[in-house]
């Protein structure tokens, strides 16, 4: 008999429970479907059959929704022909032109299957380029890889030497001068600066191209982290949004829609240390066995193709400002603006929940949570799709309403009288 044989917790045979933190138990309510099964458009079942409105879109990957065909039928004839080969696939070279052809600051393109990877490689080929070690990192932006440069600065630094640590600074969002005092100290010492170009407070005072300019000033690279950003503030990703030239950016999550594929891009004199054809010292930048797996590529490919002829930018940043406006309202009416609010960039909204003191509350913000599930709607963060319509954003703000109603008695008589589990966690955190 096998040893499996018995039925099991996925916590018994998954470290965490599942593969991805931001999918965690700890981080969803306890009323949260366990498993999700299928998605189609907005929506998604779970293994019993039950229907949710998704905001969170698998990670913000699903930009164009679930079963987005196009896409799909691209991946499936590619499979048809083979998903893998002993040599690159003349489709590998296809794809680099489509990417390159819409992402007007890169010369080179690298693929991979997850974000961490290319956002590791971007800062090898710095390092590599430079001669430099450090890397300074916004503290303002929650991830940027699962590899120890980066997991270093945070709590979860179980196993990562001490010396690892110290290869890392960090510097604030909107704050030039922690810029300028850390390349005063560290100028020289610095290969590379990596951040997101916004998440959900808009750059202030020229800031981005401050930095950019300070990079350049102090031979440091340049890298920014397009993995949510790009393919939805902007086809040619936030980088052409905000129209700052950086040397490096990472991509991946909407580029697939799904389909597992990221790249790293740049100038050619950075990106081609990873290459064949130069005399310096090898950069053995990414080599993976499945990095450029060809029905990735075919949906990378159709997912561009997609961009171009439907107004797919337009539509992602229309839900969004509708759900906030919704949102708002919805808390307005219920006497709660000072205890809810959505805000941020439409096309990749936030929302904050507080207690009776306005001040930012786990507890509440997974009571409000716990509400939108008991109204058949998965919304821990806000990834709006081409899928959502005026009818979702409706129905959003009718659970919302529900939801809001909860959340006032809870001001009143107290949230643990009506929140039914744990709250949920950072998940950087030291202990469990």
């Amino acid at each position: 008999m096998s040893r499996y044989s018995m039925p099991k917790s996925i916590h018994d045979l998954i470290p965490g429970g599942g593969h991805t933190y931001s999918k965690g138990d700890d981080q969803f309510p306890s009323n949260a479907p366990r498993f999700l099964e299928r998605g189609e458009g907005a929506y998604v079942w779970d293994d019993q059959g039950k229907r949710y409105l998704d905001w969170t879109m698998g990670l913000r990957t699903m930009a164009l929704g679930y079963g987005y065909k196009p896409v799909i039928e691209a991946a499936v004839r590619q499979i048809w022909k083979g998903s893998n080969f002993g040599r690159p696939s003349r489709i590998e070279l296809e794809a680099a032109e489509d990417v390159l052809e819409v992402l007007p600051n890169a010369d080179m393109v690298k693929f991979a299957k997850n974000g961490s990877n290319v956002t590791t490689a971007a800062l090898k080929l710095a390092r590599a380029y430079t001669g430099r070690e450090l890397v300074a990192v916004c503290a303002d932006h929650p991830f940027f890889s699962f590899d120890d440069w980066f997991i270093a600065s945070t709590p979860c630094d179980s196993g990562i030497p001490l010396s690892t640590r110290e290869q890392i600074k960090t510097f604030r969002y909107n704050d030039l001068d922690t810029v300028e005092r850390l390349f005063s100290e560290f100028g020289t010492e610095i290969a590379a600066l990596m951040m997101e170009a916004a998440t959900s407070h808009p750059p202030n005072n020229n800031f981005l191209h401050a930095v950019s300019d300070l990079c350049r000033k102090n031979g440091v690279i340049f890298i920014l982290d397009e993995m949510i950003t790009g393919w939805r503030w902007h086809l040619g990703g936030a980088q052409t949004y905000f129209d700052i030239e950086p040397d490096l950016s990472a991509f991946g999550k909407a580029m697939g829609n799904g389909f597992a594929i990221a790249a790293v891009v740049g100038k050619r004199e950075i990106m081609e240390l990873g290459g064949l054809h130069h005399d310096k010292d090898r950069v053995f930048l990414l080599s993976a066995t499945h990095g450029a797996e060809t029905h990735s590529l075919a949906a990378a490919r159709a997912v561009i193709k997609t961009y171009r002829e439907q107004p797919v930018i337009e539509r992602i940043w229309q839900a969004g400002k509708g759900l906030v406006e919704s949102l708002n309202s919805a808390a307005r009416d219920a006497g709660l603006s000072d205890h809810f609010e959505a805000f941020g960039y439409p096309c990749s909204p936030n929302f904050s929940c507080k207690d009776g003191n306005r001040v930012q509350s786990a507890e509440f913000c997974t009571l409000f949570l716990q509400e939108m599930v008991r109204n058949n709607v998965l919304i821990n963060y806000i990834a709006p799709s081409f899928a959502h319509g005026a009818q979702e954003v409706e129905a959003t703000a009718e659970a919302a309403r529900n939801s809001f109603k909860v959340y006032v008695r809870a001001l009143n008589d107290g949230v643990c009288k009506h929140l039914h589990g744990p709250p949920i966690k950072p998940v950087f955190r030291a202990r469990n």
